[in-house]
């Protein structure tokens, strides 16, 4: 059954092949990343954050973006995102076949400019310029609000500081945006109350979630996200992913995983379009290329099927 107040029906976003292999210090060759993003979509996924346009010296990582979006199966209702950090990065994804370009503009002052060596005001600035690039070369342009409603090192941020990067963002011509729970320690109530205010003030945009897992409450996120009307809700296989800059086991550094989450939206009756079983064969593939195991529950503790298959041992 599905509890009131969720939907019946939930859309979830991979973001593994660039959010994930960001956090890999070993290059994964273009043609695993393609083995992966097949089995990725095999198992029922149909849109995927698949690279990123950073500069190959910043993040060697990502030196074949061209190539992966040009070899990249087209199969009817897949579609793909890029992430861009900056105008020069979005004229590189605006020459591929790429669908939705996405570009970070975070509300704390200290991320953006660890992060992006910006501000955020020029990182406003820049996006007004990426999505008129976007939009004149027939791409969609999302903005990533980072840092929604945490800050390493500051402390929770204000609503009036986030409202106050939505409305310009949205000013800019945004085709969708999404609340980037960047830090990992972000609570249910911070996703609901945000989801919940912004669809109330934009209701014609569309407006996700990105969901990292350091507190552990990457899955009960995602739910309160669903609950206040996320249009979808991202995560990555595996749970990779990371924290940069900050100590922690890395364990719980990454991204929510999305089989967890899968494997819990599954139990509510919520209908994600993803076989669990298929997408877990692909986490098991990954591993073998990262060299990370996968952090989520369903892979470390095991299926309920799984258990019903296992012997007491003699």
């Amino acid at each position: 059954m599905v509890f009131d107040g969720l939907p019946r029906s939930a859309k979830l976003v991979e973001v593994g092949l660039r959010d994930g292999l960001q956090a890999v210090s070993e290059f994964v060759s273009t043609d695993q990343k393609l083995e992966l993003l097949h089995g990725i979509l095999d198992s029922g996924v149909t849109t995927v954050e698949i690279t990123s346009f950073a500069h190959p010296k910043v993040l060697p990582q990502f030196g074949d973006a061209e190539r992966l979006i040009a070899e990249a199966p087209r199969r009817e209702g897949v579609h793909y995102k890029a992430l861009v950090p900056n105008v020069r990065g979005a004229q590189r994804a605006c020459a591929t076949e790429i669908e939705e370009i996405v570009a970070i503009i975070p509300v704390d002052r200290d991320m953006a400019a660890k992060n992006q060596n910006s501000t955020p005001e020029q990182l406003l600035h820049d996006f007004s310029a990426i999505v008129a690039q976007g939009h004149l070369s027939g791409k969609k342009v999302s903005a990533a609000v980072a840092t929604a409603f945490f800050a390493p090192c500051h402390g929770p941020i204000d609503a009036t500081e986030l409202d106050a990067v939505v409305e310009q963002v949205v000013d800019a011509g945004a085709d969708s945006l999404y609340l980037a729970g960047t830090s990992g320690v972000e609570t249910p109530t911070e996703f609901y109350d945000g989801v919940r205010r912004v669809k109330g003030r934009y209701s014609t945009i569309p407006v996700g979630v990105h969901l990292h897992n350091r507190n552990g409450f990457g899955t009960v996120n995602a739910l309160a996200s669903l609950a206040a009307g996320a249009d979808w809700i991202e995560a990555s296989f595996g749970g990779l992913g990371g924290d940069m800059w900050f100590p922690g086991d890395p364990s719980v550094l990454g991204n929510a995983p999305m089989e967890d989450v899968v494997a819990l939206l599954d139990s509510l009756g919520i209908e994600t379009g993803i076989d669990l079983e298929a997408y877990l064969a692909m986490v098991r593939t990954s591993v073998g290329y990262t060299g990370t195991p996968s952090y989520s529950f369903v892979c470390r503790g095991g299926t309920r099927q799984q258990l019903v298959d296992a012997q007491w041992p003699v």
